[in-house]
């Protein structure tokens, strides 16, 4: 009864010390902490029940205190407002002696101070940039630390670090940190976790750093700049490891698996392992994974691995959920164990290989539940397998770049009633475009471009009204333009080009006001294409080669348009370019080339400061040339861009696994990267340069630069100023009728590579000056009137032949012959219409004055002969 006496008393005096449960300097403590985490002004504020006087605060939010003591324990104050910018004054954590975790993540903030005796310490997802705080060292209870997504710099001290002897668990990912891993982590023998990945540390990689480990569970050193190798014999003893990760960011660093062969004591969960030199120099595909039945992701693309296709590994570990095998240099069989079906993996990527098989026909019963199957650049043959409309949940499908045949199975599009994503271009895959029934509702992104399909476009083809990507360029589709297209009002690439269609373009197009890509190029479409004045995404207007009438077309009212590319080259469009083609400010690409256009060359052209291509050719212009085309850069661009280049649809998935989870105190969650995407698609049209044809596609159009105003009527002489585009590549004023002589300021062309001035008028000498254009590989002037000694052959002028000069009878020098160029070195190329006029008037009028002079001679003679016959 005493000792129960006793014991209320005591009870009694506790609750007089704690009356609200809590140490009051603690919650004291709180309250400081909430005025400094939130602003005087703010509407809504942190923490709402921390009320001050007449509560328990270890009931607080937010908190734990210890169940005897009272103390707070733990601090959670993430996703808090600070005042100011960065910085908390951490001297308010001293109130709280026993605290044992701290959390702050995502604040902002970028500076800590020691707090003795912490033991987990959240920093993620802050804003601190300078080194790792100094302060950290000194807690030497630590046993768990993020930094994870900062932007910290400098090296790991490991004077520092190495003193850390209790911890744990160290996640440093996301971040800009340098230099080596130190050696002396070996010596951190609790160490469970090391998360290092995505920052720029570079050098090797301790050789003993896990076999010093034994309690390693996960490991990440992902995306890192190291060199040398690593042995992953190193893990023997390591049976607790859960997850390993060491995707190379520089492909530099060999990672060897099979010297010596071993069998590992651990049961992995992820395993991944990519853009390495694995195994060289025989690039076998690890063995050690035969021993691996627990496995949920597997990544060894990138690694140049030869071989069958690892596809035991489905069959080993039923609980996969991804796997990929990418950009390898695998082949044989895709074999699926039709004993093992309905299995997990949602991922399974086997692209750019060379595997040469039928893609197995029941490959839907054993993996419905599939919703990435990515197989294309392989060998593939056969036919497309009906199953892959068991799929239900299938939502990307990539079995581009193969050779496929037959049609598209109509169990497929039933089916898949998830597909956003269908990719079958660049196959031997005929029939209709898709079957009649069709269930891709869903439908986002549709390539099937580069095949053999044939018939009309059906309205009733496509059910999907979020329809944004659509190529079905270079089949032998049929028909009229399918004016219903509008419907997708979420398009932003249509690309009907290289088929059969015609008729006009409906005025329903301009209802499509998220385009951003169209190109209806190489078809027989005619008519006058409408002005689209809402248009105002679209960036690249390819429709060359057609029989479309009437003005250039206007597709934008906006006085900043977006438009890059314009080419409606080999039409019949007529009239002059418009004034308002000053307002394309963005414009870089203009092909008019083969059209009907006339009248002066504008000079609103000189505004489009971003112009790097200007094709004008073969068209009716005739006057001067402006003089105020030396204004646009012509390819002087500094820096690269997208500006050439459209993101396709893809994904980048991360999402956590269903059947795994690590247990950890920062949520470092294993997950499933599907890096499922389509590189960007470059932009690419044809330029005449150095007498060709040639392509011109993506990185490569940052690097062109051009004039070509051939084929037309213009005259006067070549203005000096354009000696003052010093970034042009290629310049082409033939077939025109210029006169005067060739500017002597043409020799600062300095990156001239195709200089044609050929069929025209010129007169004088040519500048001797020129021979200082080294990068010249193409030189015309024949067929003017160019008289003088031709520039000494040096440098490139010494690679130039008759050829580039023939035509000039008063020119002199080697190559011609003295005097000329030889009647048999004439080519049969025929010059201009008003070349050979000009040569029939000097013909005739030779004749003439022969014929004049032997009928004045012969009547001189017979004059003498009858005189002196008297």
């Amino acid at each position: 009864m005493m000792a129960l006496t006793s014991s209320l008393t005591l009870f009694e005096q506790f609750l007089k010390i704690n009356p609200l449960g809590c140490i009051d300097e603690e919650r004291i403590g709180l309250l400081n902490l909430k005025k400094a985490f939130n602003s005087p002004n703010a509407a809504a504020s942190a923490f709402h029940s921390w009320d001050g006087e007449e509560s328990n605060c270890c009931e607080w939010e937010n908190l734990q205190c210890d169940f005897i003591t009272k103390r707070i324990v733990r601090l959670s104050l993430n996703s808090t407002r600070t005042i100011g910018w960065g910085y908390l004054d951490f001297s308010l954590f001293l109130p709280f002696q026993d605290l044992q975790d701290l959390s702050l993540a995502r604040n902002h903030l970028i500076e800590i101070t020691k707090l003795r005796g912490l033991e987990t310490l959240a920093m993620t997802m802050n804003h601190m940039s300078s080194q790792i705080p100094s302060s950290l060292w000194s807690m030497t209870s630590l046993k768990a630390i993020s930094f994870s997504f900062n932007k910290l710099q400098g090296s790991l001290p490991a004077e520092g670090l190495c003193k850390l002897r209790k911890l744990e668990e160290l996640d440093l990912s996301f971040n800009s940190l340098q230099g080596i891993i130190p050696s002396c982590l070996s010596n951190l023998t609790s160490l469970r976790v090391i998360q290092l990945s995505r920052n720029l540390f570079t050098g090797t990689i301790p050789p003993n750093l896990f076999s010093n480990l034994p309690s390693l569970e996960y490991v990440s050193l992902t995306y890192n700049h190291f060199e040398g190798s690593v042995s992953l014999t190193s893990f023997g003893n390591n049976s607790k490891l859960q997850v390993f990760e060491l995707d190379s960011h520089n492909s530099k660093l060999s990672v060897y698996t099979e010297d010596p062969l071993w069998k590992p004591l651990f049961q992995l969960k992820v395993f991944r392992l990519s853009n390495c030199i694995l195994n060289e120099p025989n690039r076998v595909v690890p063995t050690f994974l035969w021993n691996q039945y627990d496995l949920r992701v597997v990544n060894l693309s990138h690694n140049g691995m030869t071989g069958e296709v690892p596809t035991w590994l489905i069959s080993n570990n039923t609980r996969l959920e991804t796997l990929s095998l990418q950009n390898n240099l695998l082949r044989g069989l895709v074999f699926l164990n039709p004993d093992v079906s309905n299995l997990d993996l949602f991922w399974f990527d086997v692209s750019r290989n060379q595997i040469e098989s039928q893609i197995p026909n029941f490959i839907g019963s054993i993996l419905p539940n599939l919703k990435f199957l990515n197989m294309t650049r392989n060998r593939l043959h056969g036919t497309i397998p009906t199953s892959l409309g068991d799929m239900r949940n299938l939502d990307a499908l990539d079995l581009s770049h193969n050779n496929l045949s037959g049609e598209i199975p109509e169990h497929l599009v039933m089916g898949c009633y998830s597909l956003s994503f269908l990719k079958l271009s660049n196959n031997n895959l005929q029939g209709q475009l898709l079957p009649a029934k069709s269930n891709l509702t869903n439908l986002w992104s549709l390539y099937l471009h580069n095949n053999h399909f044939s018939g009309e476009l059906s309205r009733g083809l496509l059910n999907s009204r979020d329809l944004q990507w659509l190529d079905i360029s270079n089949n032998n589709i049929t028909g009229q333009y399918p004016d219903w297209i509008s419907g997708f009002r979420s398009l932003s690439t249509l690309v009907l080009s290289r088929n059969y269609l015609q008729g006009t373009v409906h005025t329903s197009l301009c209802e499509l006001q998220r385009l951003s890509f169209l190109d209806l190029s190489a078809n027989n479409l005619n008519g006058i294409f409408p002005s689209c004045a809402n248009l105002t995404s679209l960036k690249y207007l390819h429709l060359q080669g057609n029989q479309l009438v009437g003005p250039i077309p206007s597709i934008s009212s906006s006085s900043s348009s977006s438009l890059v590319t314009m080419d409606i080259r080999h039409n019949q469009f007529s009239g002059e370019i418009p004034s308002w083609i000053s307002s394309f400010l963005n414009l870089r690409v203009l092909l008019l080339k083969g059209n009907s256009l006339q009248g002066s060359i504008p000079n609103e052209l000189c505004q489009l400061g971003n112009l790097s291509i200007l094709d004008l050719s073969s068209n009716n212009f005739s006057n001067i040339i402006p003089k105020c085309l030396y204004r646009i850069p012509f390819g002087d661009k500094k820096e690269l861009d997208d500006t050439f280049s459209r993101q396709e649809l893809g994904w980048t998935t991360y999402r956590p696994l269903r059947t795994y989870a690590f247990e950890c105190p920062f949520d470092i969650t294993p997950y499933t990267q599907a890096d499922f995407h389509m590189s960007d698609v470059a932009e690419e049209f044809e330029f005449i340069s150095k007498r060709r044809l040639l392509s011109y596609r993506g990185n490569m159009l940052y690097h062109m630069s051009g004039i070509d105003l051939s084929m037309n009527s213009l005259t006067g002489t070549i203005p000096d100023e354009l000696g003052n585009l010093s970034s042009v590549h290629t310049l082409n004023l033939s077939h025109n009728h210029l006169t005067g002589k060739i500017p002597t300021s043409f020799s600062n062309l300095n990156r001239i590579q195709s200089l044609d001035l050929s069929h025209n008028r010129l007169t004088g000498e040519i500048p001797q000056e020129l021979i200082r254009l080294n990068f010249l590989g193409v030189f015309s002037v024949a067929y003017n009137n160019l008289s003088g000694k031709i520039p000494d052959p040096k440098a490139q002028f010494g690679t130039f032949d008759a050829t580039s000069y023939e035509g000039n009878p008063l020119l002199r020098g080697p190559p011609l012959d003295e005097g000329g160029t030889r009647t048999e070195d004439i080519p049969s190329a025929q010059p201009p219409t008003d070349y050979f006029e000009d040569d029939l008037f000097k013909v005739s009028f030779m004749w003439s004055f022969t014929i004049s002079y032997i009928v004045a001679l012969l009547g001189a003679i017979s004059f003498l002969y009858i005189f002196y016959s008297r």
